[in-house]
């Protein structure tokens, strides 16, 4: 009722080129209409423009308040979910990688089947790949459809499970990680750890398995995996279990995305060091 009151009165206002006073803004800000609080002049301006009947001039002041609550909880979840950087598909460098299956990951992206089945995707390459980017569009993509979701690197993830064992807390700090809809772990075996850090994480994976969906990203192939992990079983255990139902993307032949802007300070340019392209 206020909100109809308060659009009809706006309408009056029109001919008159009433602009926001004090008390309106207190009103607004109350309310919380933060997109009409932002763009009043605007849509007043417009709608002299345009002179929309009741309805209509009703109808999109609210589609107007709508999307931007809208992008303010997606910016707000987005927060939330600790990424770093925000990468979305459309952007992701398809031509750079011919040898991905763009159709077949699109398809992915798009059904949001790996949500629906709750699938593990597993990207693994080397450095500047952009598994990382890959993997995040999946995460925002998850996002933007209302799903709980969360980034995080494998080495802080190990941190705060073995922490949680000192204070007696680690069923809890198991059980938040268990419980997001999509979790992304980035850079698995970026370091090693101990037999009973490898546990933690296997009953987490344990936990997570045909009920969440989990995005790993990582420099190792299956068969290496052992070595961070250091427990024959286990590894065999967890590869067994992330396989079960997960797509695989296999980057480990792609270009290096990130620029290189090489600026030569001595006369021998000849440095065999440094890292060659990606080949």
């Amino acid at each position: 009722m206020m909100m109809m009151m308060m659009m009809m009165m706006m309408k009056g206002m029109i001919m008159h080129k009433t602009t926001i006073d004090e008390e309106l803004k207190r009103q607004l800000k109350f309310l919380r209409f933060k997109y009409l609080f932002e763009n009043w002049d605007h849509i007043l301006k417009q709608a002299q423009k345009d002179n929309p009947s009741y309805f209509l001039f009703l109808k999109n002041i609210i589609s107007g308040e709508y999307a931007h609550r809208r992008d303010s909880l997606k910016i707000s979840r987005i927060k939330r979910a600790n990424i770093k950087e925000v990468f979305i598909m459309e952007t992701y460098p398809f031509e750079k990688q011919p040898q991905l299956k763009k159709k077949m990951i699109l398809n992915l992206y798009d059904s949001l089947e790996f949500m629906q089945k709750r699938q593990e995707l597993i990207f693994i390459g080397p450095t500047g790949c952009g598994k990382t980017g890959l993997a995040t569009s999946f995460l925002t993509h998850a996002i933007d459809h209302d799903y709980s979701c969360y980034f995080i690197d494998f080495k802080d993830l190990i941190d705060q499970l073995y922490r949680s064992v000192a204070d007696h807390t680690d069923g809890r700090v198991i059980k938040r990680f268990a419980a997001y809809d999509c979790l992304l772990i980035d850079e698995l075996g970026y370091v090693s750890i101990t037999k009973e850090q490898a546990g933690l994480f296997f009953d987490l994976m344990r936990k997570r398995q045909k009920s969440r969906t989990t995005l790993i990203t990582t420099q190792l192939g299956f068969a290496e995996w052992n070595n961070f992990l250091q427990n024959t079983h286990l590894t065999a255990a967890l590869i067994d279990r992330l396989t079960v139902h997960c797509t695989m993307f296999n980057l480990n032949k792609c270009t290096s995305l990130r620029p290189k802007n090489i600026t030569q300070a001595s006369t021998d340019k000849e440095i065999k060091s440094l890292p060659e392209k990606t080949k």
